[in-house]
């Protein structure tokens, strides 16, 4: 079994030894977890004493009231972020205001509950917490261990499908009982709201589809002599209802037969990812322009667009397992950082190879050369 560390931060005697009775004997299980968690609970009654605990045994979790004697909890997690500690915050207090909440969300704190809380509500942040402590350390041992870790990660992801399932059947219930009336314009809302989610839990599994045949080993091939323009063609039209939505233009540019021997399925695995992320990540009234030729001994795929660009950094690790771009522009962007790695390994199967190039906030370009 597997233990984090709480450290309970509160003046309040009768607070912390109430969190302490609730966690001392609680534990956290999921499915895709090797073992239990269960929680060593430390105490601290002033900001003072909690950073001491702190520094001297770094713990995982901090339930951290804002008023307290001497130094406040505010002032607590501004130490906690200037030192850069991995460690997960939760403001608890009974003088919440939105001014608290906002620095406090700002400062790193991971969540934020008002007293008086129940032992239900305590419970479920911490759930969330262990989950999250539990997806960051597989994460991260993402590149230094094999197969079997990156599937057990693959399992995660797939128990996260649970949440949209979840909002999605909340919804329908919503619209069987008739709650909103017998008008249909008042049920828009949420009709767009499941769509939404739909959508991302097909990419999901899609991307998970696609991962898991490709990291199994070298999938059954079923190469033929195939048109790269129909195959291209067949991508836009998938994509091409995101792309309305988002108002970007796809353009390809070259009607004449592209013929090379190649796997139609993986082709269109290739055109898919390239396509919707050149749309998923472009500017409103973008463009995304495709051309396909043959030069010398390569047949060369090339997708542009003039979306929000990547930074130099960031291109190095594109190809990467479950990376995703994390800035400002993309904080409302779902994926499952699993299409261009897919991409690289299916260019990678044929002995071909990738490029990008981008200038960020103008536009990339994805050019892959497959050998004839």
């Amino acid at each position: 079994m597997a233990s984090l560390k709480i450290l309970v931060v509160d003046d309040e005697i009768g607070i912390r030894s109430g969190v302490i009775r609730i966690l001392q004997n609680f534990e956290v299980d999921y499915p895709f977890m090797d073992e239990k968690f269960n929680f060593e609970l430390l105490e601290a009654a002033s900001g003072e004493e909690a950073i001491k605990i702190i520094d001297e045994q770094k713990p995982d979790i901090i339930l951290l009231d804002n008023k307290l004697p001497g130094i406040q909890g505010i002032e607590v997690l501004e130490y906690i972020k200037k030192h850069l500690y991995d460690i997960f915050v939760v403001m608890i207090t009974s003088y919440a205001s939105l001014e608290v909440a906002v620095k406090a969300t700002r400062d790193g704190a991971y969540d934020f509950i008002p007293k008086p809380f129940t032992p239900q509500e305590l419970r479920s942040s911490i759930e969330n917490i262990t989950k999250q402590i539990f997806l960051k350390r597989m994460a991260q041992k993402l590149n230094k261990a094999g197969k079997e870790i990156r599937f057990q990660f693959l399992s995660v992801l797939s128990h996260e499908l649970k949440a949209p399932i979840n909002a999605i059947e909340g919804y329908l219930k919503i619209m069987k009982d008739k709650q909103f009336g017998d008008n249909i314009d008042n049920y828009i809302q949420i009709i767009d709201r499941s769509l939404e989610r739909i959508k991302g839990m097909k990419t999901l599994i899609l991307d998970l589809l696609d991962f898991t045949k490709i990291e199994t080993g070298m999938p059954k091939q079923n190469i033929q002599e195939i048109d790269l323009i129909k195959i291209a063609e067949i991508s836009i039209d998938t994509v091409r209802p995101y792309a309305i939505q988002k108002d970007v233009d796809i353009y390809l540019n070259n009607k004449h037969p592209v013929i090379i021997k190649a796997d139609p399925g993986e082709m269109e695995i290739i055109f898919n990812n390239l396509l919707s992320n050149a749309v998923k990540y472009n500017k409103d009234k973008g463009r995304v322009d495709i051309y396909i030729r043959k030069e010398n001994n390569y047949c060369v795929i090339k997708v542009d667009d003039t979306g929000i660009g990547i930074s130099q950094e960031d291109c190095k690790k594109l190809f990467t397992d479950f990376f995703r771009i994390k800035n400002e522009q993309t904080r409302h962007i779902t994926g499952s950082g699993l299409g261009l790695s897919i991409v690289k390994k299916i260019v990678d199967m044929y002995q071909g190879k990738i490029e990008v190039k981008s200038i960020y906030g103008e536009g990339s370009s994805f050019i892959i050369f497959l050998p004839l």
